[in-house]
């Protein structure tokens, strides 16, 4: 019974890489960062091909209205900060400075 399902989960892995172009797994960690970018960009208020420069802006201008020292919370600070961080990755090094 494990066997067989074993065989049908290496066979779907199969169809789903032919079918896709690229395994499961992969997919599906791609699609994670996907939506983990979608939620910051939402949370910052940012369109999708915001430069450097609007990142910071809107990490600032969020930072202003959750600071714990204006009644926000820390969390709060460290999702802003996970954003920004994030999306300043994403645009590469070169951007970064």
């Amino acid at each position: 019974m494990i066997l067989r399902l074993a065989e049908l989960a290496l066979l779907g892995a199969l169809v789903f890489r032919f079918a896709a172009g690229q395994w499961p797994w992969v997919w599906w960690q791609a699609r994670d960062a996907r939506l983990a970018e979608k939620r910051a960009r939402a949370l910052l208020g940012l369109a999708p091909d915001a430069g450097r420069e609007a990142i910071i802006d809107a990490h600032r201008r969020l930072i202003a209205q959750v600071h714990p020292d204006r009644g926000g919370s820390s969390e709060a600070v460290y999702e802003a900060n996970d954003a920004r961080d994030m999306l300043l990755e994403r645009l590469g090094q070169n951007n970064r400075a």
